[in-house]
């Protein structure tokens, strides 16, 4: 039993909590994706190659956010978990909005250092906290939500940025979207309660005496359906960043004459019109996409625990084709219009993968289990993802004679059919999940 369960909130309270630490995770998601559709506008600004771009994303945001996640974890096993999200809201915003004075390559690496650094302290804390007060059914459905800051964050992220980049620069964008997560982090720290403070002189013994990381690593070294999640969410996080970070550039480059005839007609600069076009046609979708997968989990769990690696699996797998036929559609419009299945089908995994890892360990392992799939996925997925797709143009264009719309199209074909593996992964995870699950 959590340290949560013995000291229960009110439905109210946990609906309260659960909203705002969504809104955390939304501004988590913007001020870590608007450097997308700002990519562009400063590779012109700063005279910056693809690659810089991938490291600027990617790798310079990844490397401290993945280290300080584990020992962030460790003292959230013991600590106040609301005190340590305000923190780290209050120190990504800041260094978000410094972003935006950067004159440099390096200055703008060096700062987003500083956002990882912040945004390593939000979700292991936050997922220990849901799952220390959410009911064990409704589990998944409760991550699910607080995951839906994810696409609703990279929604606002891509659209409100390109719309105020367009209108102020890319410089008050990153200024502009940082700045409100200043008044979320007063209000974490206000208003959300550790369920630590009030509980029973037992359960603060309890916590206090929480596993060593050595001792989390024991209890994981048999759970095999972890690793495996592992490996997936790895595979999806490498998959979906290095997509992120370059969906932008791939449409400007390869459908310029029908945005700028569509900016036209709409009165809309041709930045601020392809991020509000798809933040909605693949943020919007991938928001029903997070939910429904975490409504399935809840449903079929109950009868068959596999069903946390069945659904991640199903949904990478049919997603691919769509995801193909967007690189190689004959129109933009049509692009946009593939777009709305992967948005939708890519992000069922997020609520079922989640909620799988918070079952496979004991309550008070929890947030070091999660950092520690963070570590791996976003080191990988975040921080190599960016930067593999944009070698992989430069090399294309540089060696192969490829133009720079070709060579960042390819580049993505060849990254988009990594939902194989992941796919696959995620499906034996399920080999062994009945028998690894502890709650």
């Amino acid at each position: 039993m959590g340290v949560g369960a013995l000291a229960p909130a009110g439905r109210g309270y946990r609906r309260y909590a659960l909203v705002l630490l969504m809104l955390i995770y939304v501004f988590n998601m913007v001020d870590r994706q608007v450097v997308n559709i700002l990519a562009e506008s400063i590779k012109r600004d700063l005279a910056l190659h693809d690659w810089q771009i991938g490291m600027m994303s990617g790798l310079s945001f990844a490397v401290l956010y993945t280290v300080l996640g584990i020992p962030i974890a460790r003292y959230a096993e013991r600590g106040d978990r609301p005190l340590i999200i305000a923190a780290a809201v209050a120190l990504w915003s800041g260094f978000t909005a410094l972003c935006g004075l950067a004159q440099s390559f390096v200055q703008l690496a060096l700062i987003r250092v500083g956002v990882g650094i912040g945004e390593s302290g939000c979700t292991p804390p936050a997922l220990s906290l849901i799952a220390d007060t959410a009911p064990k059914e409704s589990r998944a459905s409760a991550i699910a939500i607080y995951m839906l800051g994810a696409p609703i964050g990279s929604l606002l992220g891509v659209a409100f940025g390109g719309l105020v980049a367009d209108a102020y620069g890319w410089r008050a964008a990153f200024m502009i979207v940082g700045l409100p997560g200043l008044l979320l982090a007063a209000a974490a720290a206000a208003t959300l309660r550790e369920p630590r403070r009030g509980a029973p002189k037992a359960s603060l013994a309890a916590a206090e005496t929480a596993p060593s990381l050595r001792d989390t690593l024991r209890e994981l070294a048999g759970k095999r359906a972890y690793w495996r999640m592992v490996a997936g969410v790895t595979l999806q996080a490498f998959i979906s960043y290095g997509a992120l970070a370059f969906t932008a550039s791939f449409f400007l480059r390869n459908y310029s004459a029908e945005l700028a005839e569509a900016s036209a007609r709409f009165g809309l600069k041709s930045v601020g019109l392809l991020g509000l076009g798809l933040g909605l046609a693949s943020g919007g979708t991938a928001i029903v996409g997070t939910l429904l997968g975490g409504r399935l989990a809840d449903r079929f769990v109950a009868r068959d625990p596999r069903a946390y690696a069945v659904i991640p699996a199903v949904g990478a797998i049919a997603a691919l084709p769509f995801s193909l036929a967007v690189l190689n559609a004959p129109s933009m419009t049509i692009a946009f219009a593939l777009l709305l299945a992967p948005g939708l089908l890519s992000a069922m995994w997020l609520g079922p993968s989640y909620a799988s890892v918070q079952g496979l360990v004991r309550p008070e392992s929890r947030a070091t289990a999660t950092a520690i799939l963070l570590f791996i996925a976003n080191l990988i997925g975040l921080g190599l993802g960016p930067l593999a797709v944009g070698l992989v143009s430069d090399l294309l264009h540089a060696r192969a004679g490829f133009t720079e719309a070709a060579a960042i199209k390819w580049s993505l074909t060849g990254f988009a059919l990594l939902a194989l593996p992941c796919a696959w992964a995620f499906w034996s995870a399920g080999k062994t999940m009945r028998e690894d699950l502890v709650s």
